[in-house]
Parts: C-alpha cells; structure tokens; sequence
C-alpha cells in the first residue's frame, strides 16, 4: 500500500515560499512597530523620514497609478428629473406674518392684496379696501392756499393743458343746428338771473354768506331749466339720467411713502394716505359712460409738479376716521357714470376779494384746484365702482365734466381719469397720467340793472349747451 507522502520541494520554490514568510512577518512587524524614540528627541528627522517615504512611494506607484492607459470610468450624472418631478413634502418657506422684517411686511401687504383680489363682489371689495383706518391727509377741494393747484396735480398725477379737448370744442361749433333755440335758452338764463337779483326782496346777508342769496339758487335753477330744454336734443338727459343736489362725493387712495419721524413707529415707512370729500352744488349722472376725449395712453403736453415736502406745509391736515368710496348713489344704481357737475365758488375764494388782496396770480388757482381735486375724486370712484382700483388699473378711461362758478364769472374744466395706479408699488412702471382741461374764468354777463341784464355772453352759454349735449357713442 502506497503511503502519503509529501513530493519534495525543488529549489526555486523553497526560495519563493521564504520570501512570502518574510514578507508577511515583516508586515505584522511593521503594524507593530512603534514610532522611533528619536523623533521625540529629534523632531526636524520626521520631515526627512517622511521625504524619503514619499519618493519611494512616488518610485514604486508612479508608474502604474498615473500612466495607465486602460478606459477610466465616468463619474456618474445625477439625473434631476426624478427629484423635480416629486413634489415637495414640506411648505414652502416663507417670512411671518407678525415679524418686524421687510419680507414679513412684503407678505402681509400681497396678502391684503390678494383679499381684494379674491372678493365676490364690489360692495365686498370696496369694504376691504377701506377697513384700514390710518391717519391720513384731508383734501380739500375748495381751499385758499396758496398754489394749491399744482399740489393737487402732484397728489392726484393730473397733467393740466389749457383750453378744452379738440372732441368738445368741434361739438361747441356744431351746437347751433343741433335742435336747440339760442334765443329761447337765453331767454330762460336771464329770467332766472332776474328773479334771483330783482324780482325777489332780501335782506342783507351775513358775512361770507351772500353766496346763499343770489348765486346759488340762480345755479340750481340753471341747471334745471337748462337739462329740461335740452332733453330733446340729448336724450341722455331724458328719464334715463339722474340730477342729484348738494350731493356727498368721497375717494380715497394712496400716493407715495414716508419716513415716521417720531414715536414707537419712528423710521418706519409708511404710504400717504389721501381722502377727499367733495360736496358739489349739483351732479348730472347717466347711465353710459362719456365718450373718450383722448386715446387711453395719450402722452399729454407739459409735466406734473413734483412736490418733495410733506402735504403739511400747504397747510393740509390728518385726521382719522372711514376710509369712504363714493359717487353720489350706491354700487346698484344704474346710473353709474358721471357726466357735468356745478360747482359754486364760495366768498372767500370770489375773484374780487382776491384781486383786493393784491393776489392777482391766485385768481385762477382756485378754481383749477377745485376742479381737480373734485374730478379725480369722482372719476375716480365711478372707476372703482367697476371693480378697478390701484392693483387692477383701469383698461378704459373715465370721463367727467365740470363748470364752476360764482354766479358771474364761469369757467369749464374736462378730466380724463387714465390712471388709479398712484400708490408707491404701482406707480413705479406706470407711464400713464391723468388730464384736465381747463378755461379761465369769463363773465356770463356784465351787470343787472333795474329788469334788464347787460353784457350776456353768448359765448359762455354756448359752452354750457355744448357740455350738456355731449353723450357717449352708443346713443
């Protein structure tokens, strides 16, 4: 029976089995090996020992680690569309709603925003829009300031242009064959300047009131008389247009920012808040809108005065209570669209106690102030009464008329409402502007003596018929 026995090794294979043998034990050894005392008494030898480590790992790895020719592996591409496809499992980040920050105050602010935005209906959004009250500044249309006028501009953005708009001014020359009787509409001006100045016996009115006595009854019954003979010729003034008396009209709205300048709030920005409210002696309001007299983004001549002190140098003062939108009538009324209304210069402001005070450059001032502000005040609120306001700017101008007087001197004022983005965030990219035309002031007549009127001014009644026969395309 054959015994296992182990072949003998040759030569070459017990020199190769020792070599492994040392090999392996001098790894153990070197995993072991501890660090040379020396280096604790001699530290600058590390810097050498280490030198001569890294050329004989540079020798020995070159070679092979940075000359190898074979294929290398990308690097892998993430692929994004897995992850931008997913959505998110969290809420998005966002500023607090009760913060101090700019972010947090950019937030609060696009979500009042957005609440307008989302109301049912335009008594709802009208609602929100006012049920911040702040302290705000009061305009007042009829004022003795000194160039108040040009402050209105500033406030409202309005481009004033002398003269009136080329649509009215053709319908002023076209106005004597348009069904109406010159003669007979003159007749029934003089009559009731007659019973207001000689037919009646009054007594001697109070200081500033004589206003009451003459001008504004002759006024009332002008624009009674006048709208009742020329129904006819405009059937806009027919059963479907409303004469509202000594009505109430409000608009507020935002213009610009300021620094608080004391207070817990100090150096604080806040936006200056506005409020008109406007009583007209008398409003003409129809059911469809006025015609156009220029394209909606008409560059109009000249530039608006810009104002850089607070409104309280004028003087015009703060005063907090409802922030009020209104155009005479409710949201429901049908007649929704304004067309002339007649404003009464009051005695202080009479052009004769202006000229005695040397103010000779300030008599025009305030009817051109008044106009302005009594204009914007309601265009602007027919415009919001549509569902526009400054986030949601108009896409259609509105259109209003005016004629102001003392009982004598007359004057006729346009405005073009092309603009309700006033406040600071709109108004950055906002080329539009705001227009008024406007007339100085012209006598109606010369004097009242006994039972006659000298000096009628034809002119300024023509003027008077030609507003009142202006009316939308439609009809």
């Amino acid at each position: 029976m054959r015994s296992c026995q182990s072949s003998p090794l040759s030569p070459a294979e017990r020199r190769g089995s020792a070599q492994v043998a040392l090999l392996s034990a001098g790894h153990v050894r070197g995993a072991r090996k501890r660090p040379s005392p020396l280096l604790f008494l001699f530290p600058f030898l590390a810097g050498k020992m280490a030198a001569s480590r890294g050329l004989r790992l540079l020798r020995d790895g070159w070679p092979r680690r940075w000359l190898h020719a074979g294929p290398s592996a990308a690097p892998p591409v993430p692929n994004p569309l897995p992850d931008a496809a997913a959505p998110s499992l969290y809420p998005p980040v966002v500023a607090s709603l009760t913060a101090k920050s700019k972010a947090a105050k950019q937030r609060r602010r696009e979500r009042f925003y957005q609440e307008i935005h989302d109301a049912p209906s335009v008594e709802e959004k009208l609602r929100i829009y006012g049920k911040r009250q702040r302290r705000k500044y009061v305009v007042y249309p009829q004022t003795w300031a000194v160039n108040a006028d040009r402050w209105y501009q500033d406030y409202t953005k309005t481009v004033f242009v002398p003269g009136l708009p080329a649509p009215v001014a053709a319908g002023a020359a076209e106005g004597e064959g348009g069904g109406w009787d010159l003669a007979e509409l003159r007749s029934a001006v003089c009559d009731a300047l007659l019973q207001e100045h000689f037919y009646q016996r009054k007594r001697r009115p109070f200081l500033f009131r004589a206003i009451e006595q003459g001008p504004s009854p002759f006024l009332t019954q002008l624009a009674l008389s006048l709208t009742a003979r020329l129904a006819s010729a405009n059937p806009v003034l027919g059963s479907s247009s409303a004469l509202d008396l000594k009505p109430e009209v409000n608009f507020y709205w935002l213009r610009g920012e300021t620094v608080v300048p004391r207070g817990h709030r100090k150096g604080r920005i806040d936006p200056l808040r506005f409020q008109i409210d406007d009583k007209p002696h008398c409003q003409i309001r129809i059911r469809k809108q006025l015609s156009e007299f220029v394209p909606l983004d008409y560059v109009a001549p000249g530039d608006i005065p810009v104002i850089n002190v607070l409104p309280d140098k004028l003087p015009m003062f703060k005063r907090q209570y409802d922030n009020k939108i209104f155009i005479g009538s409710n949201v429901a009324d049908p007649c929704a669209y304004g067309h002339t209304q007649f404003h009464l210069i009051p005695d202080r402001l009479k052009r004769d106690r202006l000229i005695k005070m040397n103010l000779f450059d300030q008599v025009e001032v305030p009817c051109r102030a008044n106009a302005i502000a009594s204009l914007f005040a309601w265009t602007g609120a027919q415009a919001m009464y549509q569902g526009f306001w400054s986030e949601a700017d108009v896409t259609r101008p509105f259109v209003s008329q005016a004629v102001i007087t003392d009982g004598r001197y007359f004057s006729f004022f346009c405005y073009q409402l092309n603009t309700l983005a006033l406040s600071a965030d709109s108004d950055k990219n906002n080329p539009r502007k705001n227009i008024c035309w406007g007339t100085e002031s012209r006598p109606l007549y010369e004097a009242i003596e006994e039972n006659n009127v000298k000096g009628f001014n034809d002119e300024i009644l023509v003027q008077l018929v030609k507003f009142l026969l202006n009316r939308p395309k439609e009809v």
